[in-house]
């Protein structure tokens, strides 16, 4: 297990990077392009796997894409805002899935073994939840840009795909918060079962969702404020890995709510910011779909999925090869000798 111990950073130093970031590249666009209408099929025919494998290489930098190493980092922290009753499980259970992951135990380790992913776990503090953003901000600025930090040690050299998740007891009312405080409309928009509260547990998960973002209005103008106000170590920390895989040319699948919810603060700092990365599933969780549309995203899948722990990512992986073998295997026209269209 690893240990938040990434040297300090401000916000001031994360802003600095975006400008540095790399946009798409644009020849193994063009050439994923030419090879792609080449093919034995019909133009389009494979639909979305032929958009998949464009992505790849346009932010891979390269031609032919590939997935060779992919890796799973789920980041897990606890949220102070547990204490209001939002969950139906006790904060405790973060640290013990943690050892269940450790273990081998838990949905992703069978996710990964199937896709032959790289695990990685990241352990954040638990014994230190975030503030309970109900009465103050859950993070000081330091306490954020040193969990963004640590986010981007999961982008090592090699990694050519990252796929990324989240655990953390009341981290759907964290995200509810964000994206409220985001994105506007109403706590009700946004705020959904989670683990699965109902009835008057959920009417309480609403209600701190409502007056939280209240509280913290003061803040709502800079979303990287939004972060630290609202959000958790474990969100702020795929915030930091999202920036620090654009930087490394490393395409990022995102899980599910929280997790969409942790990288659309970088899409309101930036609407390009997120261009690297695909959502990989459409959450049970109901403002997820509502995110999605907000941030201009289609998930990979849609099959009622609301673990978290970047199980949907993990699935992911299973398509996103798909998509690359077809596009660099599949013969061409000339090469087998068919008749292309007339």
């Amino acid at each position: 297990m690893a240990s938040p111990t990434a040297p300090v950073a401000s916000f001031a130093e994360i802003r600095a990077l975006i400008p540095e970031l790399p946009g798409p590249d644009l020849d193994a666009a063009t050439a994923t392009a030419e090879r792609e209408a080449k093919l034995t099929k019909p133009a389009g025919a494979l639909g979305r796997l032929e958009e998949f494998s464009a992505w790849l290489a346009t932010w891979q930098g390269r031609h032919p894409p590939r997935i060779e190493h992919p890796r799973v980092a789920v980041f897990a922290g606890n949220h102070g805002v547990a204490a209001r009753g939002v969950s139906a499980f006790p904060a405790a259970v973060t640290a013990q899935m943690v050892q269940n992951f450790i273990a081998g135990g838990a949905a992703v380790n069978q996710l990964c073994k199937s896709a032959d992913a790289d695990l990685r776990v990241y352990e954040m503090a638990l014994d230190q939840p975030t503030k309970d953003f109900s009465i103050a901000p859950a993070m000081s600025e330091d306490e954020c840009a040193r969990a963004m930090a640590y986010g981007m040690m999961a982008v090592e050299p090699g990694v050519d795909l990252l796929c990324l998740g989240e655990m953390g007891i009341a981290n759907t009312t964290s995200a509810a918060a964000l994206c409220l405080a985001l994105y506007g409309g109403t706590a009700e928009d946004w705020t959904g079962p989670g683990t699965g509260v109902a009835g008057a547990a959920l009417t309480n998960k609403i209600a701190v969702v409502s007056e939280s973002v209240a509280k913290h209005q003061s803040a709502t103008s800079d979303p990287l404020h939004v972060l630290r106000h609202l959000g958790g170590h474990e969100l702020a920390a795929i915030a930091g890995a999202v920036l620090a895989a654009r930087l490394a040319r490393v395409p990022v699948v995102l899980d599910g709510y929280a997790c969409t919810a942790a990288a659309s603060v970088l899409q309101r700092l930036d609407s390009r910011l997120l261009d690297h990365c695909l959502v990989a599933h459409v959450s049970a969780e109901p403002g997820h779909r509502r995110l999605l549309e907000k941030i201009d995203k289609r998930a990979v899948v849609d099959l009622g999925m609301r673990l978290g722990e970047a199980s949907g990512a993990a699935l992911a992986i299973h398509i996103l090869r798909a998509a690359v073998a077809c596009h660099t295997g599949m013969a061409t026209f000339g090469e087998a000798g068919v008749s292309g269209k007339a």
